[in-house]
Parts: C-alpha cells; sequence; structure tokens
C-alpha cells in the first residue's frame, strides 16, 4: 500500500517537577535544601531517511508522543530526561501545521533532523529558591508542558526522471524492463494507481558505481490540472524531477492520435505548474513494433520537432539506448547544479 499523503498529532513530554527536598543527616538536622530539578521532556524529531518512499506507517500510527522527564529527587538528584521520539520520513515530505496552514518542515536530505515539538523544561528544585532571608525554601516549580500540534504530511518523491503519459502508454511495462521496481501490468488503463520509484542501474565497468531513481507516475488525463482523476496527487510527485520523460502510444490504439496525447500532456504540465515546461524533457515513442507507429512517428515528428526515442517495451528494443540518454541528461545537469556561482562568472 502507497500513502503519499496523511494527518499526525504529535505530542512532545512534559518536563518532570521539581523536589522539594532538605538535607537531614545526623549532626546536620539544618543541611539545607537539596531538592533536584526535573528532566526535560522529549522532542518529537522528524529526520529524513532515503531507505524509506512511503507514509503508510503514519497512516496507520497517526499518534506520536514522546517521553516525559522524571521529576526531581532528593539529595540534589536530577530527573532524567524524556525520550525522544524520532519520525523517520521519506526524503521529499513537507510538513505543514494543520491549526495555521504553514509549512514548519521539509526534508530533502537524508539524515536531516528537524525539531516539530519541544519537550517542556523541567521544574527547577527547592535548591535554586534559597536566599540569605530563606534558609529553608519549600517551593519547587512544575515541569513545563511539551508543545503539541496536528500536522500534514505531503510527500513530493524525489527522483532523477519523471515518467509521464496517458493511461495504457506503457509506463508501467517501462518501469519493469529498465528497473527492479515491479508495478503491475494489464491491458487496460490505471493498472498503477500509485507513483512508483523504481532504480534503473549501470554496470560498474561501463559507467562506474552509477544509477538513476525513476518515478512511474500514474496515467494522466486531460483535466489533471483541475484535480480530475486525482491530478494533483499525481503531478506533485514530478515537480522535483531532474528529467521529465514523456512516453507515448505511438500506435494510435483505440483510436488515440499520439500527437495529440502529448500535447494535451504539455498542457497539464502547463497548468498545474508552468515551470514544469522547463525541465529537461525526453520523448519516448513507445509500441514502435506496432504497424501504424511508423507512420504515426513521422507525422509526431513534423509536428512538434522533437527528437524521440522509438522504443518496444514488448520487444525490448531501444530500452538500453533509452537509459544511456537519461544518464547523459541528468549527469549533465548534475554537473551544472555543482557549478559554483563564481566558477560560472
Amino acid at each position: 500500500m502507497f500513502v503519499d499523503e496523511c494527518v499526525i498529532k504529535a505530542t512532545a513530554g512534559d518536563g518532570g517537577r521539581g523536589c522539594v527536598s532538605f538535607r537531614r543527616e545526623k549532626y546536620e538536622p539544618w543541611g539545607g535544601p537539596n531538592g533536584g530539578d526535573g528532566g526535560a521532556g522529549g522532542d518529537v524529531v522528524l529526520v529524513g531517511s532515503h531507505d524509506t518512499n512511503n507514509l503508510v506507517d503514519f497512516k496507520f500510527k497517526p499518534h506520536w508522543k514522546a517521553g516525559r522527564g522524571e521529576h526531581g529527587l532528593g539529595k540534589d538528584c536530577n530527573g532524567k530526561e524524556g525520550r525522544d521520539a524520532e519520525l523517520r520520513l521519506p526524503l521529499g515530505t513537507i510538513v505543514t501545521d494543520v491549526a495555521t496552514g504553514k509549512v514548519v518542515a521539509e526534508l530533502i536530505l537524508d539524515g536531516q533532523r528537524v525539531v516539530l515539538c519541544k519537550g517542556g523544561n523541567g521544574g527547577w528544585g527547592n535548591t535554586h529558591f534559597k536566599t540569605s532571608t530563606n534558609r529553608a525554601p519549600s517551593r519547587a516549580n512544575p515541569g513545563q508542558a511539551g508543545e503539541r500540534g496536528e500536522y500534514r504530511l505531503v510527500l513530493k518523491s524525489i527522483a532523477d526522471v519523471g515518467l509521464v503519459g496517458f493511461p495504457n502508454a506503457g509506463k508501467s511495462s517501462l518501469t519493469n524492463a529498465i528497473t527492479k521496481a515491479h508495478p503491475k501490468t494489464a491491458a487496460y488503463p490505471f493498472t498503477t494507481l500509485h507513483p512508483q520509484i523504481g532504480v534503473i542501474e549501470f554496470p560498474d565497468e561501463v559507467r562506474g558505481d552509477r544509477r538513476l531513481l525513476l518515478a512511474d507516475i500514474p496515467g494522466l488525463i486531460e483535466g489533471a490540472s483541475e484535480n480530475r482523476g486525482l491530478g494533483h496527487r499525481f503531478l506533485r510527485h514530478v515537480e522535483r524531477c531532474a528529467v521529465l520523460l514523456i512516453i507515448v502510444d505511438m500506435a494510435g490504439n483505440d483510436g488515440r492520435d499520439p500527437g495529440e496525447d502529448y500535447r494535451q500532456l504539455l498542457n497539464e504540465l502547463k497548468l498545474y505548474d508552468p515551470s514544469l515546461l522547463k525541465k529537461a524533457r525526453l520523448v519516448a515513442a513507445n509500441k514502435m513494433d506496432l504497424p501504424a507507429a511508423p507512420a504515426n512517428l513521422r507525422k509526431f515528428k513534423r509536428r512538434f520537432r522533437v527528437d524521440a526515442l522509438e522504443i518496444s517495451c514488448l520487444e525490448g528494443t531501444g530500452l538500453e539506448e533509452l537509459k544511456t540518454e537519461l544518464l547523459s541528461r541528468v549527469s549533465a545537469l548534475r554537473r551544472k547544479e555543482k557549478v559554483s556561482p563564481a566558477a560560472a562568472a
């Protein structure tokens, strides 16, 4: 089960109360105050992790609470701090305060830590209240309450390549063929109901230790930018991708026009977020093994003046060339991102 949006309730630990205690030993009946401080409550901490790409754990466990601080004890013994509650979230998770609508955290780096709710401070013991005029204070502070709140978690996948296309264009078949992910494939639309993240690996002797992450986005439909067919939940997963791989059914099955499909896909991306059209784009012309595909491809190229890599997921042709081209484009973008402003000048 894939979950990319859920709501959680987080509660940090309360601080322990301070202790009222006096030193009473043989020959020192008036030894003075020795009450320890209460321990601080634990924090609720968000931790970015590349080992997960799903929020399913938080859907079925929406309540998260850190440990409370222990109370102070006599003989100047301070209470133990409460244990933190750590929530390991997939990279690309945006955390919004439900009450205010404000984004409070965005996890994009592995190991990134953000304190979501701060634990309460422990109360002072009566030792702190000793003065020259009050040598036996019977006062101690209670611990402070920990912060709490309700938060919405929304996952926007972080992947090198976002695979976009209309239903039944062959996205899942392509993902199966070039990655280690195994989404369901069938001869009907919407076999993919949630994004799939696959890894494209390259032989060490050819490219070194390299790999790409590919996000297989469920099939878009016309009106996806208006949230038809859960369009917004699908489209947000391509926002962080470096390269968009648009797969087109070049055989024109079911009377579809490949050129019109491509135009509608670009239009939906533009209506959702115009900046998506500024991303590097690559077209994969699928189903080139079928008779009508070559003629449709010629019309397609005349209309759009774009390079389209010819592939057939059924026969496996053109897939290695596609992988090589994706690696080349993503690597070029990575090198460009590493150039500092000073070096670029």
